[in-house]
């Protein structure tokens, strides 16, 4: 397991009411970074995609490893900057006003990612006001087949990037924005894709597409973002995806396009590994002869596994001690749905998975719940208590002192 068990055993020991937390441990965090860059080319930049994870806490343990952060909005271009004035951000997302772009001029945001030709038309007007020159790439939605993967973004019709179509009406023009610098493209076309070989194929793809482009419109290209989409497996018959064969097919694929820089904006696969969130059992049940655990705790702070519709990963951290008279209701040996504590049938984290033994007052611990957990939930519906956020840094626990700001 990659977060530190010992410590996850020393916090459940301590605590005096029913457990819910999340735990990141920012040492693995760091150290897988660090393991991931180290096998990358030289010619790949590596931005991590905050809207993964978020917390100021990870996001300065992450600031040593990463050539920068990718963003989507106002409010996390402010998080970047609450942990660097100067390092690259990246600022993508489908939905750009003029009070963000003019924000993130002023802090300095080095690449914009637009996704329409308002986009370019309202970056060009703010930048002629300040007699600047703007660096961006153009995001595209492409009409060639996309591998299977959980999201797609692309490939179809979607809200995400410029179509492929108008794109060639565009790339005649971009002389009308003069205070724009087009370096290249964007291609973030899918998401949680675990095959190593067809994601470098589908780079390649990109790559080949892009200079295309940049021959027939006479284009200045440098750069060349990938996007992010490498998976995570939450299912135990999943393949793993192989970084280290990936990482080859890239040096490869680098050396024959020496004069191009590509950059990847990863979040899923570099914070999901770090985290787990813990819920104490509050109550055990049949109904129409199925059983359910109900946990303190649910899709209002995890709401990845109701979104994707699957059963996450997770293993039970027996209590021994019940300090009550009355019966402790449990479920040995059967199928059992754990179900959160809102008032929905859908507030549900794994259905219908066999346990060796579930009782009241056990802890379920989710794994791989550092990325899309916390940040994309609900965690105001029906008002219940926000979940602990509890860091591990050097070997030792820190507990939030606010549930709502990391500190």
């Amino acid at each position: 397991m990659a977060v530190n068990s010992t410590l996850i055993q020393d916090y459940i020991a301590k605590q005096s009411k029913e457990v819910c937390a999340f735990i990141y441990d920012l040492d693995f965090l760091s150290s897988h970074m660090q393991t991931l860059v180290a096998q990358l080319p030289t010619q790949v930049d590596s931005y991590y995609a905050i809207k993964a994870n978020s917390d100021e806490a990870v996001l300065a343990a992450l600031l040593p490893h990463v050539y920068g952060f990718e963003v989507a909005s106002m409010g996390e271009i402010a998080k970047v900057r609450a942990v660097s004035r100067d390092v690259p951000i990246a600022f993508g997302g489908p939905g750009k006003t003029i009070s963000e772009l003019q924000t993130a001029l002023d802090l300095n945001v080095e690449l914009f990612h637009l996704e329409s030709e308002l986009q370019l038309a309202r970056l060009n007007h703010l930048a002629a006001e300040r007699g600047m020159r703007v660096k961006c790439l153009l995001r595209v939605n492409p009409h060639f087949d996309l591998p299977t993967a959980t999201l797609q973004m692309a490939g179809q019709a979607t809200q995400f990037g410029i179509d492929e179509m108008e794109l060639m009406a565009l790339l005649p023009r971009l002389s009308d924005y003069p205070h724009l610098e087009v370096i290249g493209f964007h291609f973030h076309c899918l998401s949680n894709n675990l095959d190593a070989y067809k994601h470098a194929a589908l780079v390649r793809h990109y790559v080949q597409t892009a200079q295309q482009w940049a021959t027939q419109f006479k284009l200045n290209l440098t750069t060349i973002n990938v996007g992010g989409g490498i998976g995570v497996t939450y299912q135990p018959h999943e393949q793993e995806f192989d970084f280290a064969r990936y990482c080859e097919l890239l040096a490869q694929l680098c050396r024959d396009y020496p004069h191009l820089r590509l950059a990847t904006e990863c979040g899923r696969y570099i914070s999901a590994e770090c985290g787990v969130y813990l819920c104490e059992v509050t109550d055990i049940k049949q109904n129409h002869g199925q059983y359910f655990a109900v946990l303190r705790g649910g899709s209002h702070h995890f709401r990845l596994p109701s979104s994707w519709q699957h059963n996450h990963p997770f293993v039970v951290i027996a209590r021994d001690i019940w300090p009550y008279s009355f019966a402790r209701p449990a479920a040995v040996k059967v199928a059992v749905t754990l179900c959160g504590e809102l008032c929905t049938p859908k507030d549900v984290l794994a259905k219908q998975v066999t346990v060796a033994s579930l009782r009241a007052d056990d802890i379920v611990m989710f794994q791989k719940a550092g990325a899309y957990g916390w940040h994309i939930s609900h965690h105001d519906f029906l008002s219940h208590p926000h979940p602990e956020r509890v860091y591990i840094k050097d070997q030792t626990l820190l507990i939030s002192e606010d549930n709502h700001v990391t500190r």
